[in-house]
């Protein structure tokens, strides 16, 4: 579904990344992680175009999109949930939710609010709530329910879980799960490596810049004490 070849970027005369190359295949729950600064967010907002590649190629459902403005890399059926959430503060939960509502895919059981609620309950009572009032888990919900009513065929989060409480954490998971099983390709930024290898097919392990590992779960859990100076766990 998702091919990326050899990604290079830069921010000005700084190169953040050195030849990515990676794959998320249709249905595959994904993971890239590793430390702090290693360039997951910036491999995030290259597939999206919100940081332009300055050489490589990708790939999404056979077509090439790294010229293509982030708008229209959603449109293709790509949708972000950012790094922070950045729901928008003066909206309501539901303005946030119905203001992106679009099946351009044609699917035929379109994500829509009522799917969003039962798929996360808690949001119902806080429906008319201002998104700066929600609590981060709240926000973390509103944030995957916001890219999910844009009805995408591959999910990015981006640091899905991070200052999250346990139980909140909990049901994100739950919710990665629940989307799995409906089909949606996901790829993840996250540290909580037992979390991660209970729900996903494949891990890229990124440092400096460079995919320095790639394997499956049972690969990664064998791996974890040689590669816990990559992941700073």
């Amino acid at each position: 579904m998702l091919t990326l070849q050899n990604i290079e970027t830069h921010y000005g005369a700084s190169q953040a990344l050195f030849g990515i190359s990676m794959n998320v295949r249709n249905g595959e729950v994904v993971t890239l992680i590793g430390r702090n600064g290693m360039g997951k967010t910036t491999s995030i907002n290259s597939i999206m175009g919100i940081t332009p590649i300055t050489r490589g190629n990708i790939f999404f459902e056979n077509v090439q999109i790294e010229h293509l403005e982030s708008f229209e890399i959603n449109r293709k059926g790509i949708a972000l949930v950012p790094e922070g959430r950045q729901v928008f503060p003066n909206l309501t939960v539901r303005e946030n939710l119905v203001a992106f509502s679009e099946n351009r895919n044609n699917h035929t059981s379109p994500w829509n609010l009522n799917k969003i609620l039962d798929l996360f309950p808690q949001l119902s009572a806080r429906i008319n709530s201002m998104a700066n009032l929600l609590s981060g888990g709240e926000q973390q919900m509103l944030a995957i329910g916001r890219s999910l009513m844009t009805n995408p065929k591959l999910l990015l989060l981006d640091e899905a879980t991070e200052g999250l409480a346990p139980l909140v954490r909990n049901e994100i998971w739950r919710c990665l799960n629940q989307l799995k099983k409906e089909g949606i390709s996901i790829l993840v930024v996250d540290k909580n490596i037992n979390d991660l290898t209970r729900i996903a097919d494949m891990h890229y392990v990124i440092e400096k810049g460079k995919i320095v590992w790639q394997g499956n779960s049972t690969e990664l859990l064998r791996q974890k004490d040689y590669l816990g100076n990559k992941l700073g766990v």
